[in-house]
């Protein structure tokens, strides 16, 4: 983390607001010193990524950055807290309740957002992000609230951080069509390693939901700070190279991207939708590190690993002169067996491959 730190200024400016003196941003009211300090509560026993996430995120607003986090199942108790999450049997909103295991709690992002595309059922921690999110990353990037940088932002995130958590808290598969097998790596499992140990002699609770909180925040925060550095600038790419994609070939399916190894995909996926383009595209031109190129099918959808044109057949898992004289392009450098991507030492020959094979995939459709 800290040379992710040292590698990204604003990862480090949001640590520093997360949890630093008042764990927040912007200026922030004294509290007199007659103020009750707030309180969040949530359950006691052994905690999830769910909770731990849901009381990092409230800590970063204002109001409840210096909050105390009881963990109860005590009700006397928690009706004098000031928010609940994740215990308490109540979801509602205006007094801050935020429970999601009653019987009848089934809602979704898009359940209480219409128009969002996310139907996965909320944890404790996607209820908070739902109502509060937005203020948190406000308050976090010091930007207006409804900016369009921040709606892209709060989508994404929820997309591939807080719908995640959501899913494994409440029992969803994960995966493309499998079920959710063990998932010893994913945050909401390293989590669960920080609880106490059943054979500690001298367990620490308190401790070990803080140093939970500790390792969820910084989590979020690096995933913020890739999203707004790395992710948001990455669709100005793609969106300028659609817009130029008849001038790389005429059929108006082959992208050619500036600078390889940006996350081109979801951004493909988005704008093809608001663009309404009247193809789908196919393949994708970009330069590697080394100064070679890339060929790259399109996945069918988000996270698949099933390709929309795949490189052709007789080509895959060859390399070199074997792959060049069989395409009938010289400097051929490899396509991969299951025919994803391949390799040129060129982009003009980068650029042949991906006329090729359309060329092909044509006749076999004519054919």
């Amino acid at each position: 983390m800290r040379s992710a730190m040292r590698r990204c200024p604003l990862l480090a400016r949001l640590m520093a607001a997360a949890t630093g003196p008042g764990a927040a941003t912007g200026p922030v009211p004294k509290r007199l010193s007659s103020e009750p300090v707030p309180r969040i509560g949530t359950h006691d026993g052994t905690f999830h990524c769910d909770e731990v996430l849901a009381c990092f995120l409230l800590r970063q607003l204002p109001r409840y950055r210096d909050a105390e986090v009881v963990r109860t199942r005590d009700p006397q108790v928690l009706a004098q807290c000031e928010v609940v999450v994740d215990v308490g049997g109540e979801y509602d909103p205006e007094r801050h309740r935020y429970d999601h295991h009653q019987r009848s709690f089934s809602e979704s992002m898009s359940s209480l957002q219409p128009g969002k595309p996310w139907g996965t059922k909320l944890s404790s921690a996607g209820l908070v992000y739902c109502h509060l999110g937005t203020q948190v990353l406000a308050q976090l990037l010091a930007q207006p609230q409804h900016s369009p940088t921040l709606t892209a932002l709060y989508d994404q995130l929820y997309e591939d951080f807080v719908q995640e958590i959501d899913a494994i808290d409440n029992g969803v598969a994960v995966g493309e069509g499998q079920p959710c097998r063990a998932l010893s790596t994913s945050l909401s499992a390293r989590v669960g390693r920080l609880n106490p140990r059943w054979n500690d002699p001298r367990p620490d609770p308190q401790g070990c939901f803080q140093r939970a909180m500790e390792l969820v925040g910084q989590e979020f925060l690096a995933h913020l700070d890739y999203c707004l550095q790395a992710w948001l600038p990455a669709r100005a790419l793609l969106q300028d190279a659609i817009c130029r994609r008849f001038q790389v070939d005429a059929s108006g399916v082959v992208l050619e991207l500036a600078q390889g190894g940006c996350p081109w995909q979801q951004h493909l996926f988005n704008l093809e939708q608001e663009l309404a383009l009247p193809k789908p595209l196919l393949l994708i031109l970009y330069p590697d590190q080394s100064g070679q190129w890339r060929v790259q099918s399109v996945p069918r959808e988000p996270h698949s690993f099933q390709s929309r044109l795949p490189l052709p057949e007789a080509w895959r898992g060859l390399r070199g002169e074997a792959l060049a004289q069989l395409a009938g392009i010289p400097g051929c450098i490899f396509v991969h067996a299951n025919g994803f991507i391949g390799g040129h030492q060129s982009r003009e020959g980068a650029l042949q491959m991906a006329r090729r094979t359309l060329e092909l995939q044509e006749g076999a459709e004519s054919g």
